[in-house]
């Protein structure tokens, strides 16, 4: 004869292990599905977090003025677009100031870029405006870049011989 308290424990054990394996494949698919959407998550965090730091980045205020040229809204926009980088590269806000001029053939140019106490100016001369501006956003980059080399460069210089001996004398 079987023990009927026996035949209980056995039907209870079984339902508990069949309960553990239904609990163990939710929980793999719910796992599943968080993977997948913790992709698609992280992705669309590291959108929105470059978007954050491109609406983070400082404006440059570009202002052009026009000498004996008439002003064009597409001159305009185009040293506007080439010269709204070099806020990023100094990592604040700054101003450039542009001066486009025309004598005969002769279609000259001169930036002033202000941060700060930083100033950077150039000027250049072609037979175009276009190529102007693109110069002339070449050598403000170039001197930007320069500058901020300069300070990436500085070293800490190490105490002197004599500061050296001092320190030690006073411990």
């Amino acid at each position: 004869m079987t023990d009927p308290g026996a035949e209980r424990n056995h039907e209870t054990t079984k339902k508990r292990n069949h309960e553990k394996t239904k609990r163990r494949k939710d929980e793999k698919s719910k796992m599943s599905k968080i993977d997948k959407q913790g992709k698609r998550g992280r992705a669309t965090a590291r959108k929105v977090r470059r978007a954050a730091r491109i609406a983070d980045a400082p404006a440059t205020q570009v202002t052009v003025t026009f000498r004996h040229v008439e002003p064009t809204d597409a001159l305009r926009l185009y040293a506007e677009r080439k010269f709204a980088h070099v806020g990023k590269l100094i990592k604040r806000p700054c101003q450039a100031h542009l001066i486009l001029t025309v004598d005969k053939y002769r279609q000259h140019g001169e930036v002033t870029v202000k941060s700060g106490r930083l100033l950077v100016s150039a000027q250049e001369e072609t037979k175009d405006l276009y190529s102007v501006i693109d110069l002339l956003a070449d050598k403000v980059g170039h001197q930007l870049k320069k500058h901020l080399e300069k300070f990436k460069a500085k070293k800490v210089r190490s105490p002197s011989t004599p500061q050296v001996l001092s320190a030690g004398e006073e411990t």
